[in-house]
């Protein structure tokens, strides 16, 4: 009984640790480093095969996972630890013998982890209405998010439509089954130029839902960078 107390106090621990370190404004560093990696370097390694399956899996669970304890409110604690359930079952799942295809529910679990994700990281940026160099860091993470947001909806789209942008002409079977995500690197590129506004035109969408989504994410490139700054400069001009 003793030694089950002793567990319990020290999973707690670990818990409250986890908690006050993705809570604290340092943490903005070690998430901009992981999705520098992202969205920068691991489209690289998986498209040259330079990365294992475990791999690629393991850092975007990392990223869902740092939602859980990136929040005090425990309403969204629920919700982050659910979704993250939900996403780490379907990616089990996806590699089981079971006759049923879960691509796609990952896809839009993951979608909906993001946009939590998300969120949950605009309350921190705005928290105490604070501006110092980690704010900064941290509106840059929400802008890197977004590009990874933008990269899931591209990619849902395809698998619901069968296309979303020109130059991805289909999602082999063999992608989908060893989860690979060989894609990830072009729906993440183009997701990135939407919302830069930069428009090379190498990539285009050819459906109305991939217009859509490529136009919003052009709005919200432009209106993001004004809103956050107009923020940060307002909250230390009231200082």
């Amino acid at each position: 009984m003793e030694q089950t107390t002793k567990k319990r106090v020290g999973v707690r621990r670990i818990m409250k640790h986890l908690s006050d370190y993705w809570l604290n404004d340092f943490s903005f560093v070690t998430l901009l480093v992981a999705l520098v990696f992202t969205v920068f370097i691991l489209p690289v390694l998986i498209e040259y095969g330079h990365v294992s399956l475990l791999f690629v899996n393991l850092v975007f669970i990392f990223l869902f996972f740092t939602g859980i304890w990136s929040s005090s409110n425990p309403y969204l604690i629920f919700l982050t630890t659910t979704l993250f359930i939900l996403q780490l079952g379907l990616r089990i799942l996806r590699f089981s013998d079971l006759p049923v295809e879960f691509y796609l529910w990952e896809r839009i679990v993951g979608l909906m982890n993001m946009g939590v994700f998300i969120y949950v990281n605009l309350r921190l940026l705005f928290r105490n209405n604070e501006v110092n160099l980690y704010r900064v860091i941290g509106a840059i993470n929400v802008y890197l998010l977004l590009a990874i947001l933008g990269a899931f909806g591209f990619e849902v789209i395809h698998l619901i439509l069968g296309s979303s942008i020109s130059g991805v002409s289909d999602l082999s079977d063999r992608n989908i089954l060893i989860g690979l995500d060989e894609d990830f690197s072009t729906y993440v590129y183009f997701s990135l130029v939407s919302l830069t506004t930069v428009g090379f035109g190498d990539f285009t969408p050819v459906n109305i839902m991939s217009k859509m989504l490529a136009v919003f994410l052009s709005t919200i490139g432009i209106l993001y960078p004004a809103v956050v700054i107009a923020k940060l400069v307002g909250y230390s001009t009231n200082k």
